[in-house]
């Protein structure tokens, strides 16, 4: 990682600061398959879900915006559907909200945040007031919380890296993004002209991005180390 001076850090939410949301989705899937009577398991309609929903992401900026809340609605009536079964998908995209206000953080979060060599700003996909929980219950402190509903943008496009800046008033060239997800988080800042790290955590569900990095790190532990490195 170059010498060069920087504003500060992006830094993705879920799957990130917080345990990834494979546990959470695999229970509410669990639900599914059971009422339903799907003859598939739990994870493989984990990931069939998850990737329309993610694929869904890219379509659903500016005039298009639709909340989180309201895409995984949308998104598991889609992937139900295509297995020849109807659900009311509203309970289940409840107990999701429920992890997004309250996961736990990854073990390396509170001294990442404690450490880090400048300041922060959470750039997530999120709902803002789910964001605004959890910073709130683990009394993270961060400079700024840059939210998809605020942005009316989701990763990887590039207006939520765009917007982030305006709110931080920090310079394109001098702020590094750290995600987990190389298609929204990698593939976003690319797309924006920022450079990045790929936190290669181990238990993502699945991920579509086939974007290289600038660095990737195990976890946040070894990204404060590039950072101190400088």
């Amino acid at each position: 990682m170059s010498k060069h001076p920087i504003d500060g850090i992006f830094l993705d939410m879920y799957g990130t600061l917080t345990s990834g949301d494979r546990a959470a989705v695999e229970r509410v899937c669990s639900g599914v398959v059971e009422a339903s009577g799907l003859t598939i398991s739990a994870g493989e309609l984990s990931v069939m879900w998850g990737e329309r929903f993610l694929n869904s992401l890219d379509f659903c900026n500016g005039d298009a915006f639709e909340t989180l809340f309201d895409l995984e609605i949308r998104t598991l009536r889609e992937t139900m559907t295509n297995l020849d079964r109807e659900i009311d998908p509203v309970p289940y995209a409840e107990q999701l909200r429920e992890y997004w206000q309250s996961p736990p953080l990854q073990e390396d979060a509170k001294h990442f945040i404690e450490s880090c060599p400048a300041p922060i700003c959470i750039v997530s996909n999120a709902d803002h007031d789910d964001v605004v929980a959890v910073v709130r219950q683990h009394e993270i402190a961060v400079a700024e919380i840059v939210s998809s509903e605020e942005a009316k943008s989701y990763k990887p496009d590039r207006h939520i890296f765009d917007h982030a800046l305006r709110k931080t008033g920090w310079r394109r060239d001098r702020v590094i993004h750290c995600g987990d997800s190389l298609h929204s988080d990698i593939g976003g800042a690319i797309a924006s002209g920022i450079r990045n790290v790929w936190l290669n955590r181990v238990h993502r569900i699945h991920d579509i991005g086939m974007h290289t990095p600038d660095h990737e790190s195990g976890d946040l532990l070894e990204f404060l180390q590039l950072l101190e490195s400088r």
